[in-house]
């Protein structure tokens, strides 16, 4: 119902590609082509400035993008609360999630959801929390789900579920038959750790600064992007890491790896919904309210 051309326009806008935005919408790069042709000639500007393989927003659209935004919001909202009217729902909720989040918490929760609201289709974007923090400040999804709370003053943050971080090693680690270790220790494993940017390393830097460690004072041996490549690294080396007793609940199970506890050194957080301060987007809401009632099931 909602013009197609805008949708075009808005995907292009937030891709900078006509060969992405093609993609996202099931459609033809000719066909993208030709809905944003069909603006510049209604409006009479030029929104799209092409540099060789490039492309960026002029100034006309820029203001474009700006209007289309609120027009996408006011839109969502009318769809909304209309559909509540006989207890339906639809469109599309734009959801980030940071990678233990997107990995180990949420997909059961998705598919549940997509149960009950068939006619709601969820995109997920999936980065480290700093990315998805930026990713909801630039309008690009709707809702998120961090590891961790920064202080940014523009978002609006909720608590979803409690977890705790945990040290593991593979079972066979020469340690593995300690049931804990003294922070002296510590300094001499080897660890892997995630890369600038994720929560979860924040969360770790936080919780050792209050027991007197920096992570000079470690032996860091590799930086890894993704909690995946850790877990899979500790499968065959004698190094140790820092992970989410979530995202290890079935190499524990299977007795692959072993949490070795450190004295002195509890890390929990909460993983949170983040919202931008000042907006209501009701599919956000909707899936927030069902994400905390299937997690308490």
């Amino acid at each position: 119902m909602f013009d197609f051309r805008l949708k075009v326009f808005y995907t292009v806008a937030k891709r900078l590609s006509f060969t992405k935005a093609a993609a996202d919408l099931f459609i033809t790069q000719p066909a993208v082509t030709k809905h944003i042709q069909e603006l510049e000639q209604y409006f009479k500007v030029q929104l799209f400035e092409r540099q060789g393989n490039q492309i960026k927003l002029t100034q006309q659209g820029q203001v474009m993008l700006q209007y289309t935004e609120q027009l996408l919001t006011i839109y969502r909202k009318m769809e909304f609360d209309l559909n509540s009217f006989s207890d339906t729902h639809k469109g599309v909720l734009h959801l980030g999630a940071s990678t233990t989040i997107s990995q180990y918490i949420i997909p059961a929760a998705l598919a549940e959801f997509h149960k009950k609201y068939k006619d709601v289709k969820v995109k997920l974007l999936n980065g480290n929390t700093e990315q998805i923090e930026h990713a909801l400040l630039n309008n690009d999804i709707d809702l998120g789900l961090i590891e961790g709370k920064s202080k940014n003053v523009g978002i609006k943050y909720t608590e979803y579920v409690k977890d705790e971080i945990v040290l593991v090693s593979n079972i066979h680690h020469p340690l593995a038959k300690k049931s804990h270790i003294t922070l002296h220790e510590l300094k001499r494993i080897p660890l892997l750790i995630r890369e600038a940017g994720s929560g979860t390393l924040d969360v770790i830097a936080y919780a050792l600064k209050g027991v007197g460690l920096h992570f000079s004072q470690l032996n860091i041996e590799m930086e890894l992007g993704s909690t995946e490549a850790i877990k899979t690294y500790l499968r065959s080396s004698n190094c140790m890491a820092f992970l989410s007793v979530h995202s290890v609940f079935t190499e524990l199970s299977n007795h692959v790896f072993r949490i070795i506890d450190v004295d002195g050194l509890t890390i929990e957080r909460f993983f949170y919904f983040i919202e931008r301060q000042g907006t209501s987007e009701q599919l956000a809401h909707l899936f927030i309210t069902f994400a905390k009632q299937y997690n308490l099931k």
